[in-house]
């Protein structure tokens, strides 16, 4: 099933997302986690590539087994950062053969290599690049692509930003999924000014659960998130205590979706970071929300 025809409907919806193995013998055991989640029957999972494409090799293997196995719409990402031409056509082949109509368009994550690197002779240096050559492709995928309810970091001002987002979607997007982020009131500040802006595909939160006090700190490097002071007195109070910080993490992403749903969010994404206890107890704390609809 093609997710804009999922985000479409009026009920409600919670995903979850997983990553692949980053080696050859870590492949069963993260198979099998991600299986247990999607025995959770979400509304879809997507699959991460990881940065640079490090894991891009696993991400096809994974997101195929979820769909011809569980039964489990799924997107699988695509980043472009560093790659060629005939590097993402290929991909781009091997999604649509193994029957995937869902594609995650991104730049990718630099990695610290690439972080200092001259650009200029990247074949893709934006994601709206790899969306368009995925729009001339021919391919008939739905098209995701990602949002930054606080900024991206390379932005200079939400107004540049959202310009550029508007790009993304203009060149194909049919949903856009959020960045990470801990305060409610900053997506719906978002989402007024993106309207505002002319951008009306859907736009899915994405909340992450912070089950350790490790997480805060890659957190806030890869998002750049604000960590409200609600949020920040939980990392302090049960950050030295695994299990304790594991239920508050959980009961703060918990209380972060009913808000959203309560507020006319239809669908919420979950980034579950490839733990099936996480996002069982994230669904069943929300399961009769769900059930209920809008």
């Amino acid at each position: 099933m093609k997710l804009s025809e999922l985000l479409q409907k009026d009920e409600l919806h919670l995903s979850f997302e997983v990553f692949p193995p980053k080696t050859d013998t870590a492949f069963a055991s993260v198979k099998a986690a991600v299986e247990e989640i999607a025995e959770l029957h979400p509304s879809f999972m997507s699959v991460t590539y990881g940065a640079g494409g490090g894991t891009s090799r696993y991400t096809l293997d994974i997101a195929k087994n979820i769909k011809e196995q569980h039964g489990v719409p799924t997107l699988a990402h695509l980043t472009c950062v560093s790659s060629t031409k005939e590097t993402v056509r290929e991909k781009i082949a091997q999604i649509k053969e193994a029957g995937i109509e869902n594609v995650m368009a991104l730049r990718g994550d630099l990695t610290p290599e690439m972080e200092g690197a001259d650009r200029c002779g990247w074949a893709y240096r934006h994601a709206v690049d790899l969306i368009r050559d995925i729009r001339a492709s021919g391919a008939d995928f739905c098209i995701g692509g990602a949002c930054y309810p606080e900024v991206h970091p390379e932005s200079t001002t939400q107004a540049e930003d959202i310009r550029y987002l508007k790009e993304k979607v203009d060149a194909g997007c049919s949903f856009l999924t959020t960045q990470m982020f801990f305060d409610n009131n900053l997506l719906y500040n978002f989402l007024y000014k993106i309207r505002e802006a002319g951008i009306t595909v859907p736009v899915i939160p994405g909340i992450m659960p912070i089950t350790n006090a490790n997480q805060v700190a890659r957190a806030i490097k890869l998002s750049g998130s604000f960590m409200p002071r609600r949020f920040a007195s939980l990392v302090d109070k049960f950050g030295s205590d695994p299990n304790a910080m594991k239920q508050a993490g959980i009961a703060y992403a918990t209380d972060q979706i009913i808000d959203l749903f309560a507020n006319g969010i239809k669908n919420v994404h979950v980034y579950s970071m490839n733990k099936p206890d996480v996002a069982a107890k994230i669904q069943d704390n929300v399961s009769a929300i769900i059930k209920k609809g809008i």
